[in-house]
Formats: C-alpha cells, structure tokens, sequence
C-alpha cells in the first residue's frame, strides 16, 4: 500500500520576516542595494536593472508597493539576509 505525506513549500520568510518587507516601495529597494554597491543599468519602462560585478542582475519594478515574494527573491539573488537589506533600508 502506498503512503503520501503532504509537505508545505519550504518558508524563504520564516516567521514575522515577510510582514517586515510589506508596505516597501519600488525606489526605496532600488536605494537600498544601491547602498550594497548595486549600480542601475538602463532599464526598461516602470522597471530598473541593477547590477554588481560578481552577482546576479536584479530587475525592481517601480511600484507603490512591491510584493513580498518578489522582494524576497531579489533579496536572496543579491546575497543579502531580509536582516541585512532592512539595515540598509533604515528600518
């Protein structure tokens, strides 16, 4: 007989971290890697290409409010802990 256990996805955000990265803008990410030496290439309509020699590229959509998937993902890409990049944020 076959058994199957359900395992959720495994958390990027453990605990209160994905509530600590709502409500952030798109230009208030792009000024906090720009702080971790993150240059802003052209980029194309309502979205800005950050780069750093030796790391990936990231691409910050200008939005009100980014969401908290996408910021995470960006956060990792870029080598950095949520800690890290609220740091950088000032908050």
């Amino acid at each position: 007989m076959l058994s199957f256990t359900i395992c959720s996805p495994p958390d990027i955000l453990p605990g209160k971290m994905g509530r600590k990265l709502r409500g952030i803008s798109g230009q208030e990410a792009v000024k906090a890697f720009k702080k971790f030496g993150y240059g802003q290439r052209k980029g194309k309509g309502s979205h800005v290409n950050l780069v750093k020699p030796g790391s990936n590229r990231l691409t910050i959509p200008l939005h009100t409010e980014l969401s908290v998937g996408l910021l995470a993902n960006e956060i990792k890409k870029a080598g950095l802990t949520v800690e890290e990049f609220l740091e950088l944020l000032g908050r």
